[in-house]
């Protein structure tokens, strides 16, 4: 993906305040356009990509798979088998204690072909902490994966989804592009898992030029339905 290729920035140490009392919760809404893209997603790229945020991709041919990686439930060896059978890259979204629990999983990931991304050593809502202990947040993962497995992260996803400018301004001062959404289910409450093809009629029909799919690695309905939205998505002429 060319669109967030790119050189790592200078990291900078920056103190204060708090970044922002309460954070902004995002969501791309239901509401779409024309080309299908749901509209809040478009409102967010607008008011905030000169932050090198996105919510959706430039390339509108193309859906971009992403996967937030909280904590390992046994199901993300086997999203992997997909994903090399089918010959696609994704971004996964590692949290610190991810990437210092699951070893194995993320060397594969990067021998496979596919991006990590800093979703928080801790996981804490950026906009609710000091703006010296947020860029913490992100440094100190990024500096520990670096690391452990020399590998330079270049994407951030924001925590439980919450924002505010500063957030994405110290996230851009760090060197990182800020990957949200266009695209998402209800997959991450593992007691409570969705109906397989209910979620596949979900996320086929929701698809669009430029998605920027967000799944969650611990859910049984993404792992058992990710080939065939991948083949659907394909059928309907994008780029995966």
């Amino acid at each position: 993906m060319k669109w967030i290729a790119g050189a790592l920035l200078g990291l900078t140490l920056l103190t204060g305040l708090p970044v922002q009392a309460q954070g902004i919760g995002y969501g791309q809404g239901t509401q779409t356009d024309a080309d299908n893209v749901p509209l809040g997603a478009l409102d967010f790229d607008a008011q905030y990509r000169q932050y090198g945020a996105y919510a959706t991709s430039p390339d509108k041919k193309r859906i971009l798979i992403t996967f937030d990686q909280g904590y390992e439930n046994g199901y993300t060896a086997g999203i992997l088998d997909t994903l090399a059978e089918k010959h696609v890259t994704a971004i996964f979204f590692l949290t610190g204690d991810y990437a210092k629990r699951e070893p194995e999983l993320v060397y594969r990931m990067i021998a496979e072909g596919h991006m990590l991304g800093n979703h928080g050593m801790t996981h804490a809502s950026l906009p609710t902490l000091s703006r010296k202990a947020a860029i913490e947040e992100l440094q100190s993962l990024h500096e520990y994966v670096l690391e452990k497995y020399s590998y330079p992260m270049q994407y951030f996803r924001c925590p439980c989804g919450e924002y505010s400018p500063e957030a994405l301004e110290i996230a851009q001062s760090l060197g990182y592009k800020t990957i949200f959404w266009s695209g998402s289910h209800v997959d991450w409450l593992t007691d409570d898992q969705p109906d397989p093809a209910a979620a596949l009629q979900k996320l086929t029909a929701q698809a669009h030029g430029g998605e920027i799919l967000l799944l969650h690695s611990v859910s049984s309905t993404n792992a058992q339905i990710l080939g065939d939205l991948i083949d659907d998505l394909r059928a309907q002429g994008y780029l995966v």
